[in-house]
Order: structure tokens, then sequence, then C-alpha cells
């Protein structure tokens, strides 16, 4: 089916300065639930076969990194768009606070041993972006620090690109309205009580801080070969619909090809 949309429309561009009060959080334009559950489901087989060619080609792989406020739904996200694929091609890592061992090093130490080798998708809930986001906005390290950080970022993942490696990023973009939503619900919820932490209301309170610090990571790191997506995230099959039209776009726009047999085929007859 033909879809109209085009997700050049959600990607920051190179030097774009970020306002995230502009950008919406709910999609509300011509396409419906149901075209886009279809949509979803044919990106879905697709993306699924592209995955089986870039793990057989083995010479590139592609890191998904997802960044949003509490509650925005980057568990789901995965969970919807990257769980159909094959388990054994892919890496999900979440990243907490960092241990004593991690603090003892430069902070993208810990990152490093995490990006997917070739023929792997690699997936970050949470990323190496926490070290311009909560370091900055609960005031962790000197401004001067992490004020650096967003050049070493931008570093290294020009470094993991020159070694074939395609960086995706989607930042989750909801109201203040609707996290208190979906907070609440957890709230409400027994079975989603293990989901709530009083803390999280901390963090809410601290949400026009974060916001400023999204914007800065935004519009500072979002580059030609590491762009940032803003997807309205507060209709959760559009969500997941634009993160999957990105994704399958993304490697099929790679021209992969399956590996030549090292061996005639035609010669060999199982007996």
């Amino acid at each position: 089916m033909t879809l109209k949309l085009d997700t050049d429309d959600y990607r920051i561009a190179p030097g774009a300065k970020v306002d995230l009060d502009r950008l919406p959080t709910r999609y509300d334009g011509p396409i419906d639930k149901q075209e886009a559950r279809q949509a979803f489901e044919q990106l879905r087989d697709r993306l699924v076969e592209l995955q089986e060619l870039m793990y057989a080609e083995h010479k590139r792989s592609l890191l998904v990194v997802f960044q949003a406020m509490d509650a925005a739904g980057k568990d789901s996200t995965v969970r919807h768009v990257i769980g159909p694929l094959n388990p054994a091609g892919v890496r999900v890592t979440s990243f907490k606070a960092p241990n004593s061992v991690e603090l003892g090093h430069d902070f993208l130490w810990r990152i490093h041993e995490h990006t997917p080798r070739r023929g792997y998708i690699g997936v970050f809930n949470r990323s190496h972006y926490e070290d311009v986001l909560i370091v900055r906005v609960k005031d962790l390290v000197p401004e001067k620090v992490w004020r650096k950080r967003y050049e070493h970022i931008n570093a290294f993942e020009k470094m993991l690109t020159d070694e074939n490696t395609h960086i995706l990023k989607f930042y989750l973009h909801i109201s203040k309205d609707y996290q208190k939503e979906r907070l609440q619900r957890r709230l409400d919820r027994p079975d989603k009580h293990w989901k709530f932490e009083p803390a999280d209301l901390k963090e809410r309170a601290r949400w026009g801080a974060y916001r400023e610090a999204f914007e800065d990571a935004l519009s500072r790191c979002s580059t030609k070969h590491a762009p940032w997506y803003v997807v309205p995230a507060e209709r959760r099959w559009f969500r997941d619909l634009l993160v999957m039209k990105v994704l399958a776009g993304k490697l099929e726009s790679l021209n992969m090809d399956y590996p030549r047999a090292t061996f005639d085929p035609t010669s060999i007859v199982i007996e």
C-alpha cells in the first residue's frame, strides 16, 4: 500500500535550532489507525527480511537510540518495533546510573562495548545522551565538563559510522499533561505499580530543565550521519509506524545483497 508519510518531516536538520514547544506531541494527520496498522505490518515483515539480509551480509550494523521524558513509551516502542525481529541478531541495552567501575572511566567507555558488531542491530534504551541530560539537570558534573560532551558525542558517532555502523536516534515527544496521565495510570493499576517510583515525581518537577537539555542535545547532535527524529508519541500506533518506517527505509537504502557462495551449489548432491 502507498502511505503518505514523509519521515523527513520529523528529522532534525543539522544545525537546526530545536524548540520542542513548536513540535507536535500528537499526530493529527490524514493517516487513520487502521491504515497505520496495515502499513506497520507490511513494514514489519520487510524489516524482518532486511535484518536477515544484513546479518547474512555481515558488512555493517545499525544502532538505534531511544530517548524521552519518563512515561513516553520507550519500552513499548522497543517491544512493538524491535520485538518482531530475530533476537539472535539484536541486542537491547538499557543504560542505568553508572557503577563505580564505569565512573572511573570516561563517559563513553561503558557505551562503546555495547555498540553493535557487523550484522547486528543494537538498541539503546537511554544512552550516552544521559551524560548531557540527567548529568546536566542534576548538576552531577560541572557545566564546563558536560558542555564539551556534545563535541565528544558527535566525534564518537562519526567514528562509528566510518566503521560502517549506521545510526538512527529517536526522541519520543510527549506533553507534560500526557506524562501526568501515564504516571496516574501506573498508580491506578496494580499491575503497573512496579513501574512507578516516587522519585519519578521529583524528575517531573524538573520538566523545564529537561526540556531545555533535550533541545540542546537535539540541536547540537543531529548530524547527516547520525540524525535525530522527533516522534509525536501520544498516539502510539503512529509512533510505532513512524519509527518502523524510518528503520525499514534506512536498511532498504543500503542496497544490501546476500554473500555469494564459496562453492558450486549445483555440484553438491545430498544423499
